[in-house]
């Protein structure tokens, strides 16, 4: 299966099961989350600012609150997308 030009990133990985990759479709952008506690959910967003308003929700101040670096690194990797 090809990805037809179809630019792909990886935000963040841990290992095989903990995962998340932005594909950038045109304007669209699918993001696969993957995790060994929940399976694999699919995003699509329609526009950069829809997907950073979504990422700094799922990566909130209070979920990592004792791991800000790791947090401010996953919204930088969103950002340069």
């Amino acid at each position: 299966m090809s990805n037809h030009g179809f630019k792909k990133h990886t935000i963040y990985k841990t290992d095989k099961w903990n995962m998340m990759t932005v594909e950038v479709q045109g304007k669209t952008l699918i993001l696969r989350e993957i995790s060994d506690q929940w399976g694999e959910e699919s995003h699509t967003f329609l526009s950069r600012p829809e997907m950073m308003h979504w990422a700094e929700n799922r990566f909130s101040e209070e979920k990592y609150a004792d791991r800000l670096e790791e947090r401010e690194a996953i919204l930088t990797a969103f950002k340069e997308i």
